[in-house]
């Protein structure tokens, strides 16, 4: 089966702790996987970031809420235990949820908590009853951050595709600086962009001093690129006796195309106009911050104690 949200973990792991045993929040995961009969596939599913199983982490905030609540205390840091509440909520065999958890006024104060400082139209969206979310919130922020990256990508593409030839290539130039290649802008506006010949683009240095070259292909186009005119790349870099070569499109590639380059012996680079704007972003070309947040854990060394 799928890998349950974070909710539905909260009955059985109450069950589970129901004989009084302290265990460490890995066993408890591993005990659980059992119980939903999880497979290895299931336990390899990842949150969006890719840094934290989807089934960890929603383990690991099942037992943070059923702590909030005082149906769970934790004993020692990652090991828990159930609480004199907790057992007397699994004896009256309740179904165990973020509604049922609000009856208690520690969790009230939680959610209280973090809500704070959210107002207007915030407000209104944190009050939304939480009973049927089924994400952790890991996970709704990486999704949420995940959404505004994907959406800032189409505008820009948009924005690329709408430009001059001139500045197309002004903006190749200004990525493959911020990516570590060339010397200075102005070193690399003079080879980027100005042969035209042959099927060669422009050459910039692969470092700043210029011991290797990268030729270009750089093409503002709306139809995608098919094998034979990565064909024709190629053959522009055999004339010259060169190795190394990236083909930027705002496009796309045709299937021929990937596979043409895979069977080749030469290192070709095709850049489509979805990875060039996830470049763009990640190397700040074209775009500035808007908001910064930053989201912070327990430094676990400074609570250490000898």
């Amino acid at each position: 089966m799928a890998v349950p949200d974070f909710q539905t973990y909260m009955t059985p792991m109450l069950h589970l702790m129901s004989d009084g045993h302290e265990r460490r929040i890995g066993d408890i995961a591993d005990s659980l996987a059992a119980h939903f009969s999880l497979s290895p596939i299931d336990l390899s599913e990842a949150i969006p970031s890719g840094k934290k199983s989807r089934h960890y982490d929603r383990v690991g905030w099942a037992a943070t809420y059923l702590k909030q609540a005082v149906l769970l205390t934790s004993t020692k840091r990652g090991w828990y235990q159930i609480t004199e509440r907790g057992l007397e909520v699994v004896r009256a065999r309740h179904v165990v949820n973020t509604l049922f958890l609000r009856q208690f006024a520690e969790f009230q104060a939680f959610q209280s908590r973090t809500r704070s400082g959210v107002n207007g139209d915030q407000a209104a969206l944190a009050l939304v009853d939480d009973t049927t979310v089924e994400h952790t919130p890991d996970e709704i922020l990486e999704t949420g951050y995940q959404a505004l990256r994907n959406a800032l990508a189409n505008d820009l593409l948009e924005r690329v595709k709408e430009s001059s030839p001139e500045f197309f290539e002004q903006a190749v130039i200004d990525l493959l600086l911020a990516m570590g290649y060339g010397g200075s802008r102005r070193d690399a506006a003079r080879r980027v962009g100005r042969s035209g010949d042959g099927g060669i683009d422009g050459i910039i240095n692969e470092d700043r001093l210029g011991l290797d070259v990268v030729y270009i292909q750089a093409k503002r186009w709306q139809d995608s690129v098919r094998a034979r005119d990565v064909r024709d790349f190629a053959g522009s870099l055999e004339e010259r006796k060169a190795v190394k070569g990236v083909f930027i499109t705002t496009s796309d590639f045709t299937r021929d195309a990937w596979d043409y380059v895979s069977k080749i012996g030469k290192r070709i680079v095709l850049i489509d106009g979805a990875e060039l704007t996830q470049l763009m972003i990640d190397f700040g070309v074209g775009v500035v911050v808007r908001e910064t947040y930053e989201v912070k854990k327990i430094d676990e060394d400074y609570f250490a104690e000898d």
